[in-house]
């Protein structure tokens, strides 16, 4: 049901402004694959944002998420839409390192199509929140790629994110992120440190799928390290219309677009880096 409807969703943003690649090999595997959805006409320069879609880590398909890759790029943004391995070909860190791989081959690439390196932001919606949350806070994944956090990454968009979901109660989970003793290691709240990149987390009130709390939880920690977290929560929106209104028909349940796209580009613009400026904007605005 939940894939028929984004099928609609997707007729619709064929007639958008933007430019689309399809099936680009970041890996060897089968769903080492990615999208790329380009400003048209082409924009030099442009933030360029790498998503992350969810599935509970154990599916999803990057040709589900065409209106958020259109929807960014009509809105000025590069957008890189990744399909990456999931249970129970792998299970966790496999996702993450391949969300890595991803990552740099944005920052390889992305000029190839209008976006900047150097204006990167990592998104995820539900479980694809969780990949881009530990590539923002736990280092050692991009240093696995020869990329950094702080240097390589401007912000972070989070969607209806897990950040910190344990215990956990579903026997697959358990076996994704498993063993006991391994469980803190798999928590993004658990590697927050000051000078990780600015954050935008949004979530709604209705979620019954991923706890809202897992955005407040965070934001709280990185307050604690001094950094800047802005939390949105909408009203009456559930977890899977929280990625939905980015299509043009559901936009006006939720301006969830525009509040993203905003944050991307005030962390990305070279004038407004620091995570005092950005709390400080984002407070003067009420999103805080």
């Amino acid at each position: 049901m939940v894939l028929a409807r984004f099928s609609v969703l997707n007729a619709i943003s064929i007639w958008g402004k933007y430019r689309v690649a399809t099936g680009i090999s970041y890996g060897t595997g089968a769903r080492q694959t990615l999208d790329i959805y380009a400003t048209q006409p082409r924009r030099a320069q442009a933030p360029t944002v790498v998503f992350f879609y969810g599935g509970s880590w154990q599916g999803g398909d990057k040709a589900t998420y065409r209106f958020v890759g259109a929807a960014l790029a009509a809105s000025g943004v590069v957008a890189v839409i990744p399909d990456y391995r999931v249970y129970p070909e792998v299970r966790f860190p496999g996702f993450v390192e391949d969300g890595a791989r991803v990552v740099r081959w944005a920052h390889d690439h992305a000029a190839e199509f209008g976006g900047a390196p150097s204006r990167m932001v990592l998104m995820g919606h539900s479980a694809g929140a969780h990949i881009a949350a530990m590539l923002t806070y736990d280092r050692q994944w991009l240093a696995a790629v020869n990329l950094s956090p702080e240097s390589n990454v401007r912000g972070f968009v989070g969607l209806a994110g897990p950040y910190d979901f344990l215990p956990l109660h579903s026997d697959t989970l358990k076996i994704i992120f498993g063993p006991n003793d391994r469980l803190a290691m798999t928590q993004p709240i658990n590697f927050v440190e000051t000078d990780a990149p600015p954050a935008f987390l949004a979530t709604g009130r209705d979620d019954d799928i991923v706890d809202p709390g897992n955005a407040t939880r965070l934001a709280r920690r990185v307050d604690e390290t001094g950094g800047a977290a802005m939390v949105r929560v909408y009203n009456g929106v559930g977890h899977r219309l929280l990625i939905g209104a980015f299509a043009a028909p559901l936009r006006p349940l939720a301006p969830v677009l525009r509040d993203t796209v905003d944050f991307i580009d005030r962390v990305t613009n070279t004038t407004e880096t620091s995570s005092a400026q950005v709390r400080q904007c984002c407070r003067a605005e009420g999103i805080a």
